[in-house]
């Protein structure tokens, strides 16, 4: 993709897009798997790429079942809809996709009333939970599920500490709480920490993982838990308008990148490195790098400069990220995106911004 800019130092670019890693394309051999992909009608269960899917992801992470859904989004209200009773509360980090990216989800699908927690680097821990659990009265709701986000992208891409999520999963356990999992990027997690998927996730009665994020799918997202919590799972899909039939042309994507595309997010993790230390040699950025600890750059902003302001003139240098707040900017390396590519990008940010 081409962009010509305003200026003359960049008549004519390719685009550098570190907005999302939702933003890369199948590639070619992704494509082909999608092409040749033996179809059905997966609402009456017939889809057999379909099928194949769910029983690798369940078996990739020693789990009795999952689900393939169209979303992330999707995933996570399923989750917390087959998980509760209107009514009940949820407690969470405030920063927590669930409640800043789902359009209001625990409160209009389920009823939920959400008691926002503020962490550090967006882990909920054990003693936090065990504090805001409210006393079982007739005047309180009761707190009965808790939900946290690994890696967590308001935070940073950080990797939540295993041992606290244990802790977590043993005051859940004591006072009889469901724990659910944002795990849209645990694949992130998994290759940084050397952790094992089913290791990372074992704690949690319900998981939501993502396939078109940093493993590069064009669609979809798995739920996984329980036969029996997923035969719940698939009828809330059916409510939600999740129902798709033949849907093995998107399904077979993501097993392909289920199959070859994990291993290599340690290349992202090294090129968010790499763009996170050069940014902290350019004048108007600070980014934290006990944060960086994936693929997500968050980059604050010094002086009179905006984020706005400079993601503008980044524009036109043919550099994309997103505003993550009036001072902030993130950054996210993925698949389509190389080691020279954040090495131009920091270039075109550098000449753009003297």
């Amino acid at each position: 993709m081409c962009y010509r800019s305003e200026y003359a130092i960049f008549p004519l670019m390719k685009i550098i897009d570190l907005r999302s890693d939702t933003v890369t394309r199948p590639s070619a051999e992704m494509r082909q798997a999608m092409f040749t992909a033996e179809v059905g009608d997966d609402v009456f269960g017939d889809d057999p790429t379909v099928k194949e899917l769910e029983s690798y992801i369940a078996e990739l992470f020693g789990r009795e079942a999952s689900l393939f859904v169209p979303s992330g989004t999707m995933a996570n209200q399923i989750c917390l809809k087959a998980l509760s009773q209107p009514g009940w509360e949820l407690l969470c980090d405030r920063d927590c996709h669930v409640v800043n990216y789902e359009v209001a989800g625990p409160a209009v699908h389920s009823g939920l009333l959400v008691n926002l927690l503020t962490t550090e680097q967006g882990m909920v821990t054990a003693e936090m939970v065990r504090t805001n659990i409210r006393p079982k009265n007739l005047h309180c709701p009761e707190t009965k599920i808790v939900a946290l986000e690994n890696t967590h992208n308001r935070h940073g891409g950080t990797i939540l500490p295993q041992e606290e999520i244990l802790r977590v999963k043993d005051v859940c356990d004591e006072f009889d709480l469901i724990l659910h999992l944002d795990g849209a990027r645990i694949w992130n997690a998994h290759v940084s920490t050397g952790i094992s998927l089913p290791e990372l996730t074992r704690p949690f009665d319900s998981v939501s993982v993502c396939l078109s994020k940093g493993l590069g799918a064009p669609i979809g997202s798995m739920v996984l838990g329980s036969a029996e919590f997923v035969a719940g799972c698939r009828r809330e899909r059916k409510l939600f308008g999740g129902g798709m039939r033949q849907v093995g042309i998107i399904a077979a994507a993501g097993l392909y990148a289920v199959k070859n595309n994990i291993d290599r997010l340690a290349e992202d993790h090294a090129n968010a490195r790499l763009l996170a230390e050069g940014l902290n040699g350019l004048g108007p950025f600070r980014v934290d790098m006990d944060r960086v600890q994936t693929n997500i750059v968050i980059a604050n902003i010094n002086g009179d400069l905006t984020a706005d302001s400079v993601l503008a003139k980044m524009k036109d240098a043919g550099v994309w990220a997103v505003p993550f707040g009036p001072k902030r900017v993130r950054f996210v390396t993925h698949l389509d995106v190389s080691r020279s590519d954040c090495e131009e990008a920091l270039d075109r940010i550098g000449k753009v911004l003297k």
